[in-house]
């Protein structure tokens, strides 16, 4: 079991160092340009992937790193370049966890490498979970997954939202219910393959924020997949309904925390994001205040400056270290007990919002303006309060996790 430490090693500062000059030199060029236009930038995956950046290996060496930090600090060196650009780049990774997740070792032969495709011909997927009326409440879900035994297909009908890289992937991950009694625990995951009939778009949603990182609906009329595409197969699907149907009486409150754990554990790599943007912020409003002279001296030389640079960079370091500790938990097994997973993503995000709207504060004027980049940082930085778990759920876990009461 790896040691817990604040040092990174040379292979993790290598890896760090190189991902800093990646969006240093390509994503932040880049990223007005991609803000405004609101759409894909596949010239820079296509960088990326050229690379080594957007590959599943690169991925995988990042999430088995057994000090549990790879990937905040890929997350955190990325997003400090474009938050946008970034989830277009990190966006199928989402899609590609959920085969691995769930899949068989042939399903994630077979699949994982049509999401990425190749330097030459790059490819995305999607993972499409969310839907109009089922957001934080995932019991909510209304999309539908019928077996239809003669021909061994399934059949989904139903509409997800809030999908990235959603209708133009190449590749869809999609959650839907199979038994409706049993809540999340009757959800499975389903492949749709490239082409299938009764996929398409539906509405192409135009953000406040991470404006390069396509988001839209996902619309499924009829859509028959082969019975193959079900992750992890019948039979293991099978037999995971019968042990729910089982504990649902007596043991569903453990089946609810057994669910609990898998978001707890995946929460820390946004706040990592968070943690890159208002870095980002803070850096230029640091930058800023030593070059911008009033009334003859910098005006980081009066403390209504100083002081909200220092408030700043201490928030931005108590979040990477929250971080950083509910990863090393996660990959060396230790549980969440008290949330730390949430609380992580919880601090990190209410960071962002705060840092990136002081940094436009200390920029004044020219931090209204599209002429510097605090502006869109601002405007990036409010999804991570959103997504992922809203900030009044991330409270709500944490309360719960604390008082063992079930609060609502």
């Amino acid at each position: 079991m790896a040691e817990f430490t604040l040092d990174l090693n040379d292979d993790q500062k290598q890896i760090r160092d190189w991902l800093h000059g990646f969006a240093a030199d390509v994503i932040r060029p880049a990223a007005a340009e991609w803000d405004e236009r609101e759409e894909t930038p596949w010239p820079v995956i296509q960088e990326a992937a050229k690379v080594g950046i957007y590959s599943l290996d690169f991925y995988a060496q990042q999430f088995f790193d057994p000090t549990g930090l790879g990937i905040p600090m890929a997350m955190e060196e990325l997003f400090w370049g474009d938050a946008g650009i970034a989830l277009s780049i990190v966006g199928t990774g989402l899609a590609a966890v959920g085969v691995l997740a769930n899949g068989t070792e042939e399903q994630i032969g077979t699949w994982i490498p049509q999401m990425y495709g190749d330097a030459d011909d790059v490819k995305v997927a999607a993972f499409c979970s969310s839907e109009p009326d089922a957001g934080s409440d995932v019991a909510a879900m209304r999309t539908r997954a019928v077996y239809d035994g003669a021909k061994d297909e399934w059949v989904l009908n139903g509409t997800k939202t809030w999908a990235t890289n959603g209708g133009i992937a190449h590749v869809h991950v999609v959650v839907a219910v199979v038994d409706g009694d049993l809540g999340s625990k009757g959800h499975a995951s389903f492949i749709i393959p490239p082409g299938t009939p009764g996929l398409s778009q539906g509405q192409k949603f135009k953000k406040h924020g991470i404006r390069a990182s396509h988001t839209a609906e996902v619309v499924l009329e009829d859509v028959r997949i082969p019975g193959h595409c079900l992750l992890g197969g019948k039979e293991k699907l099978d037999e995971r309904l019968a042990r729910a149907r089982e504990r649902a009486a007596s043991g569903g409150e453990r089946v609810r925390n057994a669910a609990m754990a898998t978001f707890e554990a995946s929460r820390p790599a946004v706040g990592a994001m968070a943690v890159g943007t208002a870095r980002a912020a803070y850096e230029v409003a640091l930058d800023y205040a030593r070059t911008r002279s009033q009334f003859g001296r910098p005006i980081i030389d009066n403390q209504g400056i100083a002081f909200q640079l220092a408030d700043m960079r201490t928030r931005i370091d108590a979040s990477r270290l929250l971080v950083w500790r509910a990863s090393w938990m996660a990959a060396t097994g230790k549980p969440f007990t008290s949330a730390e997973g949430s609380m992580s993503k919880l601090y990190a995000s209410e960071t962002a919002k705060k840092v990136t709207a002081q940094a436009v504060q200390i920029l004044g004027g020219n931090g209204f303006t599209r002429e510097y980049p605090v502006e869109r940082m601002h405007r990036d930085a409010a999804i991570y309060t959103i997504f992922e778990g809203t900030s009044e759920i991330q409270r709500l876990v944490i309360a719960r996790a604390l008082s063992g009461m079930p609060i609502r």
